[in-house]
């Protein structure tokens, strides 16, 4: 969530309808009756039919009568159908050819005289006009049900994405929270990385992950992981009890779909607010990072092989601590944040940005990390090859919030 309290899925959806993350810039958002938005053709496309005519024309009166250069109209119509609906397809149709009539028989500009007006090659014309007519007619329906179809799609899923990733509260148990998904499948929500924190006995326990693979095929193994650790968190046992929970399910689910390359790397958090401790257990994915005091500090302790991928391993996972107290920030994202290239090619310098947003400044809260993050990282590159998935989380500076604020939704 950013600090306004808005989540951040609401406010990509917001923008994706109003167009600001689109990288024409202009093309809002048509409503159909199905209540679904098909996104409106770039202005230049919905302005090239008219530029198509006057080029023509241009050329028409700019080259010697006996070109016949006012046959180029027989294409308006498909020009029409690549931004125009049906309807308006065969208007243009219908111009194309009075244009082409006004041009075969008018003497002035073009020097034609009336009686070449059904000469057979301008009969031609308006028969080919026609037929092209009515093919760019079936084109325009053709794709509107197509965009229609992929709208209802990309709705579907990004709700089913929405369901699986919840917003994440301001705050949760004895702790604060920020939430960021950034979806590498221009348009969704859809993708493989994953996170939610949950308040339990234990303490506020936590996790970010990482799929193999991208789009709707790993939504399945984010489901699974995520009801698998939604249920093991509030299980009695320590973190790497919810850890040995959920590599089972991943076991299970590698042999379900026969695919014995499935994984998942991931990193579990448990905040312990009365010893003023974190204890994490890494499973192949990315270290942490700690905002303490204005330093950036990166907590490595033992690794271990990603979730679905433990019978490979010799000795079991262990967990690890680190103090954890008021003032401190821990950062958690995929490898979609560090590995998202610049225009040169170099990695997102995630360490030296945050150093040199909030070194020797007054400690900042997760919502000005994610925030900081959701403004820099677009700066640093253009086109993202990866999911982006952050949570960002901090000691409560009032510790345990009453029943029935925005943390009591964590409970089950």
């Amino acid at each position: 969530m950013d600090r306004s309290g808005e989540s951040v899925f609401e406010q990509t959806r917001r923008d994706h309808r109003s167009g600001n993350g689109s990288p024409a810039g202009n093309s809002a958002a048509i409503v159909e009756n199905s209540g679904f938005e098909v996104p409106r053709p770039p202005a230049w496309m919905r302005w090239l039919p008219a530029a198509y005519v006057v080029t023509v024309m241009l050329v028409e009166m700019a080259t010697p009568t006996t070109w016949a250069v006012s046959f180029l109209l027989i294409a308006l119509p498909v020009v029409a159908a690549y931004s125009l609906g049906p309807v308006s397809v065969a208007a243009v149709t219908a111009g194309a050819l009075v244009l082409e009539g006004v041009v075969a028989g008018t003497p002035c500009c073009t020097g034609h005289n009336l009686h070449q007006l059904w000469e057979n090659h301008h009969v031609a014309a308006y028969l080919a006009t026609g037929l092209v007519g009515l093919l760019g007619v079936a084109l325009a329906a053709h794709r509107q049900r197509q965009e229609q179809h992929l709208v209802r799609a990309n709705s579907v899923a990004e709700a089913l994405m929405r369901t699986l990733l919840r917003p994440v509260p301001h705050q949760v148990g004895q702790v604060s929270a920020a939430g960021l998904y950034r979806s590498a499948e221009v348009g969704t929500m859809v993708g493989g990385d994953l996170y939610d924190i949950r308040a339990t006995e234990a303490g506020e326990r936590a996790i970010i992950g990482d799929v193999r693979g991208k789009g709707l095929k790993a939504v399945r193994t984010v489901a699974d992981i995520l009801g698998t650790f939604r249920e093991a968190a509030y299980d009695p046992g320590t973190l790497l009890t919810v850890a040995a929970r959920m590599e089972r399910r991943m076991a299970r689910e590698a042999r379900e779909i026969r695919d014995d390359e499935l994984f998942v790397t991931a990193v579990l958090v448990e905040y312990d607010a009365p010893a003023g401790r974190l204890t994490i257990v890494n499973h192949g994915h990315i270290e942490p990072v700690l905002i303490s005091g204005g330093a950036v500090t990166a907590l490595t302790g033992p690794p271990a092989l990603p979730l679905g991928l433990g019978t490979l391993a010799d000795e079991p996972p262990v967990a690890y601590t680190h103090p954890f107290g008021p003032g401190d920030v821990l950062l958690l994202c995929t490898d979609g944040l560090i590995e998202a290239r610049d225009q040169h090619g170099a990695f997102y310098p995630l360490l030296d940005r945050l150093r040199h947003r909030f070194a020797d400044r007054p400690a900042p809260g997760p919502g000005d990390v994610v925030d900081f993050l959701n403004t820099d990282l677009p700066r640093h590159t253009r086109v993202f090859h990866d999911d982006v998935a952050i949570l960002a989380l901090a000691p409560h500076p009032h510790g345990q919030e009453p029943a029935g604020g925005p943390g009591a939704a964590t409970d089950r």
